[in-house]
């Protein structure tokens, strides 16, 4: 078994880096308003974020597109553009299908050139299902549990609202917040928010979020790496219906052939996964803002498994060394992550150096 498989925490580290990335997101409220063009009525940056936090859906279907170019190796494990594996989200270009009604009845489908993986939804019941796999895993879950799953188990957002959520979540001065016009997003009318680091040494130039003008809800969320032209992450919606789904979306019937697994109410802590994998710490924050970085020790031997592919990738890392000790460098377009030797791991949206002055603290 490989340390990728011993340690889901490593597999899904580019997710939860791109996450980070937008968690540390603190923001300031400029006074520019979006121009009035596509037939929307002008809004300033602050109308547009006091209009995202207020905004009710009472449902919604749609097709959602995400894209992740992060300047990053292989990593075996972790299927490319077309795979049904929800672990392929990390990289390339993905699509998926979204049916929302309430907190109680949600489905997402993640469509691949070989198969799908959905996760349902429906009152008490939550299933997930992969038809590659021909497998299915019922749980039952307390009515509108604060536990539903509403991303991956990393933290990487799936939908354009968790994206926004995680980029607007405080507002500090760290950030530069401006509208630039409008934009078509799934068809419709949207406004542009642009989230700028006021820090030079951050390695995210920019943040965009497009918000529905009729509403109120982001439809696409782009992260900019400094120096590209392209979005390094993007997840927007290509189609979107602010409607209701009936409720025959949300009966799921495993077909035919189908492996069943009944995994039991998830109705206490001892019966949810910690999303960390076993034996990670908790993650400290050295910094703040889009310069903050995000350090952590990984389980005692993590780091020590031989002969799979994924070790192999990481043996590639180039070596790095200081005051702080020794390990490997992976470095992004966005982030800059370091694995000490001692099972240290230091993460954050800068060089680096910057990655070195926090592991020497």
């Amino acid at each position: 078994m490989t340390l990728f498989q011993r340690r889901p925490t490593l597999r899904w580290l580019v997710p939860l880096l791109a996450a980070l990335v937008l968690a540390a997101a603190s923001s300031v409220v400029g006074v520019l308003s979006a121009a009035a063009r596509g037939g929307l009525p002008e809004r300033s940056a602050a109308q547009l974020l006091v209009d995202v936090q207020t905004a009710r859906l009472s449902g919604l279907s749609g097709t959602i597109v995400q894209t992740a170019d992060l300047g990053l190796p292989s990593i075996p494990g972790v299927g490319g553009d077309g795979s049904s594996d929800m672990t392929s989200l990390v990289a390339g270009s993905h699509t998926l299908r979204l049916w929302y009604a309430d907190p109680d009845h949600v489905r997402l489908a993640l469509l691949g050139s070989l198969g799908e993986s959905d996760l349902v939804r429906n009152g008490t019941d939550l299933w997930t299902w992969s038809s590659k796999q021909k497998s299915a895993t019922h749980h039952t879950v307390p009515r509108s549990d604060a536990r539903t799953p509403r991303s991956l188990a990393d933290g990487s957002p799936l939908t354009p609202q968790q994206a926004a959520d995680a980029a607007l979540r405080a507002i500090t001065p760290s950030t530069k917040v401006s509208t630039d016009g409008t934009a078509v997003v799934a068809g419709r009318s949207a406004y542009e928010l642009v989230l700028r680091p006021r820090d030079s040494g951050s390695l995210v130039d920019s943040v965009r979020i497009a918000i529905d003008g009729e509403t109120h809800l982001p439809t696409r969320v782009q992260v900019y790496a400094d120096g590209h032209t392209d979005p390094a992450f993007e997840v927007g919606f290509t189609s979107f219906d602010p409607s209701t789904p009936p409720d025959s979306v949300f009966a799921f019937n495993p077909p035919p052939g189908t492996k069943v697994t009944e995994s039991g109410a998830l109705d206490g802590p001892d019966r949810v996964p910690d999303p960390r994998g076993p034996g990670l710490a908790d993650p400290k924050l050295v910094g703040s803002g889009w310069t903050s970085v995000v350090l952590t020790r990984l389980p005692a031997g993590a780091t020590t498994d031989e002969g799979g592919p994924a070790a192999q990738v990481l043996q590639k890392l180039p070596r790095v060394s200081g005051s702080w000790g020794s390990g490997r460098l992976l470095r992004g377009t966005l982030f800059t992550a370091v694995l000490t030797d001692d099972g240290r791991l230091a993460v954050g949206a800068v060089s680096p150096d910057a990655i070195y002055r926090a592991l020497a603290r």
